[in-house]
């Protein structure tokens, strides 16, 4: 066999192994934000209640403990998990996307932004490491990827889980994933279904960024011992991303915010009207501080 033959059959070898690794990872990290949101979902519900202030309830009395009693009451226990099946839908190729092309964006810093003239930039390139910066900016657009990919499905469970139904006798104005949509594009156009997409795609890139940022800087101020268990390699991965998921979803809340208030705008039941991000910053601040 040639060398030229040799050399191509190890081309088609590793382009079969890195799409195998690709799947790996969209299946892997699919199934895990399905099994993760929908654990919480019922926080969720209670927080995107809080946000857009779509309970019924005076501003004094929204606790946790009564906006569950209130979803229960109005809505029954399944309304806990209102919106979870577009979460759902949409959280395996968000996360998917999010772990694969995270790989891809970080390879990309790798080859062409991190210089190779040095002994150390040599060594970070074949251990691949990335400096903090970078670890950020290749978070933030794999972040970018996914919610431009799936926002269509972000926005209608915007819609189903940012209301409340007003008593049990009186149905929810979005009940599920197609009639959310047919109704939003029914009464609103078609662009409706991209309201809020500008905080959500600005909102991204430092919640992915800072995430992924934090898990780089906490893998280097914590290396991995040669000799630790798999089954403590797997505790530290979780407790690192626990640390970058809950960083970035404290630096990037406000922001999430006016993007569910966005979201709802123009929908059954809502008055409010905003003219652009700033006017919906402004008015939320005047009115809740």
């Amino acid at each position: 066999m040639s060398n030229q033959n040799i050399q191509r059959r190890q081309t088609i070898n590793k382009v079969t192994a890195d799409a195998v690794d690709m799947t790996r990872r969209m299946t892997c990290g699919g199934l895990a934000g399905m099994i993760a949101k929908t654990a919480t979902a019922p926080l969720e519900r209670i927080k995107m209640l809080s946000q857009t202030g779509e309970h019924g309830l005076s501003k004094t009395n929204q606790s946790i403990s009564t906006l569950f009693r209130s979803i229960i009451a109005n809505e029954g226990v399944v309304g806990l998990w209102a919106g979870n099946g577009a979460n759902l839908l949409r959280i395996f190729p968000a996360k998917g996307v999010v772990f694969a092309s995270n790989d891809f964006w970080r390879n990309q810093c790798q080859k062409y932004l991190v210089p190779s003239s040095s002994s150390s930039s040599r060594q970070s390139k074949e251990d691949k490491t990335l400096p903090g910066h970078l670890s950020f900016l290749s978070g933030g657009l794999s972040g970018t990827t996914a919610t431009a990919v799936t926002y269509p499905l972000d926005f209608a469970r915007g819609r189903m889980s940012g209301k409340l139904a007003t008593d049990a006798r009186t149905p929810r104005a979005y009940k599920g994933i197609v009639n959310t949509i047919t109704l939003t594009v029914k009464d609103e156009g078609f662009m409706a279904l991209y309201k809020g997409a500008t905080p959500t795609l600005l909102g991204a890139i430092p919640y992915e960024g800072i995430k992924f940022g934090t898990v780089g800087v906490l893998e280097v101020l914590f290396p991995v011992d040669d000799l630790q268990s798999t089954g403590s390699g797997v505790w530290r991965k979780v407790c690192f991303g626990g640390v970058g998921g809950v960083m970035a979803g404290l630096i990037t809340y406000p922001n999430d915010t006016v993007r569910r208030m966005l979201q709802l705008q123009g929908s059954r039941g809502t008055v409010d009207v905003y003219t652009g991000y700033w006017d919906c910053v402004r008015k939320v601040y005047s009115r809740y501080g």
